[in-house]
This record gives C-alpha cells, structure tokens and sequence, in this order.
C-alpha cells in the first residue's frame, strides 16, 4: 500500500489509520445498506397501512382536506419508500463494475430525501388523525410539533454537530 493511498486518522468519517480508499468506501456502503435496513421497514409498514385505509369503512366520512392529507402523506411515503430502496437497486445494477465511490454518494443523497420525505409522510398522517380525532388545530399543532422534531432530530443536530467540528 502506497502513501497515496493512506490517509491520517480521522474523526469526521475520513479514511481511518492503515484503511485504503477502496476499503473505505467498501464500509461506508454497508454502513449505509445497513442504515436503510433499518428505516425501510417503517416506511413499509406506514405504506402498508396507507394502502388499505381508502378501503377503510370510515374513509367514506373524510372531508375533502382530510382526504387531501391523506393523499400527501401516501405520495411521500410511496416516493419514500421508492428513494429508501433505489440504492440496493443501484447496487444491483452496478454490480462489480467498480464504481462504488459514486454509488455511496449517490445512494447516500437518495436515503436522505427518503427521509426528508418519510418526515413529510409521517407529519401528514399524524395531521390527518389528529384532525378526526380532534380539531384541525390540534392537528397543526401535532403536525408542526412532530415535523420540526423530525427536521431538528434527523438534520438539525448532524449538521449543527458538523459545523462545531470545523
């Protein structure tokens, strides 16, 4: 292993010490397969559970914003699902044609507007059942409480943490 080929240890996801590029982004596409592993299953199941609530008894009642909410939060989770999915095709697909450090960036773009979208899908549902359950302003209030968690907790905290490491 040459010298080019080694960079100093680092605590802000760089190569480690004795670890080539290659083996770097060998790990940093498991880590992320390994992270959407994680997040796919609730998308799936929020899909899941959206796919069959317009055949629901009770889905005739909803009013025409309501059933607006509805369909945002379907669509988010459908292209949430769709985004959260798209880099083990890309693995798939580009299997073996050495291109990984593209795949890891790309893929990595990917999962994080799945969840920029899974949080507007799942804002959007707890609006809609906030709504029927109680009014529309418990609904805004529950919604915007549980969106900006979501934007604060996912995005807020990495990137405020990033920035005090410069």
């Amino acid at each position: 292993m040459n010298v080019q080929e080694r960079r100093d240890e680092r605590s802000d996801g760089g190569v480690s010490k004795g670890e080539t590029q290659k083996q770097r982004v060998d790990r940093e596409l498991i880590e992320l397969l390994n992270e959407l592993r994680v997040t796919l299953p609730g998308v799936q199941v929020l899909f899941a559970f959206l796919l069959i609530v317009p055949f629901s008894a009770g889905f005739a009642q909803l009013s025409s914003g309501q059933r607006a909410w509805y369909f945002t939060s379907f669509l988010a989770t459908a292209a949430a699902a769709v985004l959260l999915v798209a880099p083990a095709s890309h693995h798939r697909v580009r299997f073996r044609e050495g291109d990984k450090d593209w795949m890891v960036r790309t893929a990595n773009r990917l999962a994080i507007a799945g969840m920029a979208l899974l949080a507007v899908a799942i804002a959007s549902a707890a609006f809609l059942v906030t709504d029927v359950l109680f009014t529309v302003s418990w609904a805004a209030a529950v919604a915007a409480a549980l969106g900006g968690g979501m934007v604060w907790f996912w995005f807020g905290v990495p990137l405020l943490h990033r920035e005090e490491r410069r």
